[in-house]
């Protein structure tokens, strides 16, 4: 499996949805950013600003990442 390291910082927990069909939403900040190793099978997606992650129990999480896009797209297909 491979991995790669991410400083990731403020994120958006996607816990599932409610009864209304609504998505149940859990905002994270916090004040620093920090290294995280990151298995790339979980990656869903990048944008400029975030990467989508697929966590247990079938959430996912929207991190705003510190790296550049293009730095980030290279760890990826490399």
């Amino acid at each position: 499996m491979k991995f790669i390291e991410l400083t990731l910082k403020n994120h958006t927990i996607l816990h599932g949805f409610d009864a209304r069909n609504r998505e149940v939403i859990e905002e994270v900040e916090v004040e620093e950013a920090s290294k995280k190793i990151v298995a790339v099978k979980r990656i869903l997606s990048i944008s400029e600003k975030y990467i989508l992650i697929k966590y247990a129990y079938d959430r996912v999480i929207y991190w705003e990442y510190l790296e550049d896009y293009e730095t980030l797209k290279k760890m990826l297909v490399s």
